[in-house]
């Protein structure tokens, strides 16, 4: 049986790590979180403990590795800026860190932690849970079977309420920013349909939109990110719906609005068996990620702008 303790345990996310744990055969020893709301854990793991403070949450984890009774593993699901240091901690304590995403907000952090991991001998993963998307993965196959630079226009609208504002996630010191944030998962999918970008441009940095346009090794991409649920086309809008996820790939729409479960159990089961997603898959999306952070926005031209931007 596999030991585990969580960071984030109160957070939006957590539920899915919990129910993964569980159904990989894991065990949960300890979560850390400085909010309480945490009764979720009694359906899972009701003896795990649990600490509001990151000190005594780690001299914990230490004790009962010096009585060999450590942790393999620590799961991260904190707030984004805490993904690093508390990635470290994993590694100071003898675990393999397995971190939601963004990894970390910054390449060189990247660089830094690929040194503890050789020091330590420990791993470093992180959850790119679309990679393991059935459709998703099939078309990747398709994709390596064919030639030549493909056009794409990604858009996702994922409307937000007015909490968000007054969250961490809209400090983009903390977040990284809609880019990081919202979008990290795409630039992460478009690295691994299409390789790394060798031109990145930004056409809208506000704390609602971003957009812009990649150039990878084998794609030309437009790009629209929001969280302003005007976005969403009206048809569904007036339904009901606050999201839209559109991928278009030479003008041809790809579906992949099902099957996202159990996903997190899957990453799960590929960690465990040493095939999970390490330091070297999430370099590309964390670099260009902060890239669009740092960029200054240009005016684009009518070739590489996004259709949303019209509007």
């Amino acid at each position: 049986m596999r030991r585990f303790a969580l960071t984030g345990l109160a957070g939006y996310i957590a539920p899915r790590h919990l129910k993964a744990i569980q159904e990989v055969g894991g065990l949960l020893v300890a979560g850390l979180d400085p909010a309480t709301n945490v009764g979720v854990v009694d359906s899972f793991f009701p003896e795990a403990a649990f600490f509001t403070e990151p000190e005594a949450f780690e001299a914990y984890l230490e004790d009962l590795r010096e009585r060999g009774e450590g942790v393999d593993y620590l799961a991260i699901a904190s707030p984004n800026h805490l993904h690093y240091p508390q990635i470290r901690m994993a590694l100071r304590l003898g675990a393999h860190a397995l971190s939601e995403k963004p990894l970390v907000l910054w390449p060189e952090e990247v660089d830094r932690l690929a040194e503890w991991e050789a020091r330590t001998g420990k791993r470093v993963y992180t959850v790119l849970q679309l990679r393991v998307h059935p459709a998703l993965q099939a078309l990747r196959e398709r994709l390596a079977q064919e030639r030549g630079m493909r056009d794409v226009v990604l858009t996702y609208v994922t409307g937000r309420g007015a909490w968000y504002g007054a969250s961490w996630k809209a400090d983009e010191r903390k977040s990284g920013g809609l880019a990081t944030n919202i979008g990290i998962h795409f630039f992460d999918l478009l690295a691994w349909f299409f390789g790394k970008a060798h031109r990145v441009e930004v056409h809208v940095r506000t704390p609602t939109v971003n957009a812009g346009y990649l150039e990878l090794e084998g794609a030309r991409v437009r790009w629209f990110l929001s969280i302003d649920p005007s976005f969403v086309p009206e048809p569904l809008r007036k339904a009901g719906k606050r999201t839209y996820r559109s991928i278009a790939l030479d003008g041809e729409e790809v579906e992949f609005s099902e099957g996202f479960t159990d996903l997190h159990t899957e990453v799960y089961r590929k960690t465990l068996a040493g095939e999970g997603f390490g330091l070297a898959e999430a370099r590309e999306a964390i670099r260009v990620a902060a890239e669009v952070r740092t960029l200054s926005p240009r005016d684009p031209s009518p070739e590489v702008r996004h259709p949303f931007l019209a509007r």
